[in-house]
Formats: structure tokens, C-alpha cells, sequence
């Protein structure tokens, strides 16, 4: 049986669906998962309901992404200097 890989946008709409009062019994068999697994995607789903309110915060990811681009545009524009410099 192979396993099936599922989006973040299917789990978060099979979660609101048992949230909304749906048994959970039902969803799990019409979308052919484990109780368990529903339970551990609604657990995953309101430990991080609060993101969904936050602005203006950027997560590790995008810090990490932005820190790089920054050291990547200075080593540019230092090989650029070396460059000019040559050229004289």
C-alpha cells in the first residue's frame, strides 16, 4: 500500500471539518486516514491557530534567508570594487 503525501491546505480543510462538529469517524473514513492521525493534525493545527493573527513577524526561515541574501550582496559588491580596481 503506497502511502499518500498530503498538502497543508487538505489537512487544514479535514480539520475544520471535525472542528465544526462533523464526527470525527466519518471524516476519517471518507478520507481514508486514521482517527489518530486526525487527532495529531488537530493538535498540530490549534498550537499554531495563533500564527494565523500574527503581522509584521517574520519566521527563523525568512530571517535566515534574509541574513544570507544580505552577506551574498556585500561579497557582490566587494568583487565588483576588486574588479574596477583591476580594470585601472
Amino acid at each position: 500500500m503506497k502511502r499518500r503525501i498530503w498538502d497543508s491546505k487538505s489537512k487544514a480543510r479535514i480539520v475544520l471539518e471535525g472542528l465544526q462538529g462533523r464526527s470525527v469517524a466519518s471524516l476519517c473514513s471518507e478520507y481514508q486516514i486514521t482517527q489518530s492521525m486526525y487527532y495529531r493534525w488537530r493538535d498540530t493545527f490549534l498550537a499554531n491557530a495563533a500564527q494565523a493573527f500574527e503581522t509584521g513577524t517574520t519566521n527563523r526561515r525568512e530571517e535566515r534567508l534574509t541574513a544570507e541574501n544580505q552577506k551574498l550582496k556585500q561579497a557582490v559588491g566587494e568583487l565588483t570594487l576588486e574588479l574596477k580596481k583591476n580594470d585601472w
